[in-house]
């Protein structure tokens, strides 16, 4: 296993990062791993060098949390030598989510925030949390009275580094600046959609982390299993895009399994390997949250760590779902060309 910093702190993590969203039972039928199992599982990522590991308090509830927690317990492991991420924003009751009442069970306000904190480190049975992340944008809250909030908890002890997921980059610049101008805790991190078949962070989001020094964290790197190959046109398989289809996939994502079959092929490894080997190999990426339903596809999925694909095997990957360039990216390329031959 190879490490990463964690953006610009100091905070080392391994290249593989153990996802348990499937911990619980529920959330979009995605959480199917019990506690006996999700112990297993977190050994085995241990042994293979994994220090970090990433929930959230949505996930089946807190059910993910709670499951997380004692299998860190259960495998003995020093409190000092894990990394431990969860995040903050869903609706933790059915009231929340529908609006109807306990409307501040949701959210980035400073009440939802701080509560959401000490509920979650209640549930992990931890004193801090190392990675605390925001799961998306409030369009209700301003950025201000979060980052202020997320100030607290880490001047507090009660958080170490903040991180966020899933905004555009309009938002996380302006979140930076704010963070500067008062001299508060900054996002070290951002937690993303990306995979070989959903590229729409390249676009502005991870230019941006790598001008701007954040660590990227990508999430559902398979694209729900897609890139397992088993969703392929008439295939019988039964998996998980079947009962959710989620998250999006580029149009021409089919195109990608047939590049990923040869080099599995040349390398004697899975479809998934290879994927996460892409991935993990993309400037700018620190660590690639790896999530499974069992043991076989967790082992699997592991061998990503010591997958190191050549330059010709990154291109030919790459090629085949290179996304268009956007306005005003190709427009800036057009003109700094001109402006790098003269310099």
């Amino acid at each position: 296993m190879q490490y990463s910093q964690l953006g610009k702190s100091g905070l080392r993590v391994s290249q593989l990062c153990l996802g348990a969203m499937t911990f619980g039972q529920g959330f979009h039928n995605i959480g199917v791993v019990a506690q006996a199992q999700a112990d297993e599982m977190v050994r085995v990522a241990l042994e293979a060098g994994v220090n970090f590991f990433d929930t959230a308090d949505v996930y089946s509830q807190g059910q993910s949390e709670e499951i997380l927690g004692s299998a860190l317990r259960a495998a003995g492991v020093p409190r000092e030598s894990v990394v431990v991420a969860t995040k903050v924003r869903g609706a933790m009751s059915t009231e929340a989510a529908e609006g109807s009442g306990d409307t501040n069970n949701a959210g980035l306000s400073r009440k939802h925030v701080i509560e959401a904190c000490h509920a979650s480190l209640r549930r992990l049975g931890l004193d801090y949390i190392d990675l605390y992340q925001i799961h998306g944008f409030d369009p209700v809250t301003p950025l201000e009275e979060t980052l202020e909030a997320l100030n607290d908890l880490v001047r507090q002890g009660k958080v170490l580094y903040i991180g966020c997921s899933n905004l555009p980059a309009r938002t996380l610049a302006k979140a930076l600046a704010i963070s500067a101008a008062h001299g508060g805790a900054a996002f070290s991190s951002l937690q993303a959609y990306y995979s070989l078949v959903g590229r729409d962070i390249e676009h502005e989001l991870l230019p941006l982390c790598r001008e701007e020094g954040l660590g990227v964290l990508p999430w559902s790197p398979l694209s729900g299993g897609y890139l397992s190959g088993k969703y392929r046109q008439g295939s019988p398989e039964v998996g998980r895009r079947n009962e959710f289809d989620f998250p999006p996939i580029a149009a021409n994502a089919a195109d990608a399994l047939g590049p990923l079959e040869e080099v599995a092929r040349e390398r004697g490894v899975s479809i998934a390997c290879v994927a996460l080997a892409w991935l993990r190999q993309q400037p700018g990426v620190t660590s690639v949250i790896i999530g499974a339903r069992n043991l076989e596809q967790l082992r699997d999925n592991l061998g990503a760590a010591d997958l190191e694909l050549s330059p010709d095997e990154l291109q030919k990957l790459s090629a085949a779902t290179q996304p268009p360039k956007l306005y005003p990216q190709w427009m800036i390329e057009f003109q700094g060309a001109a402006r790098r031959r003269s310099s």
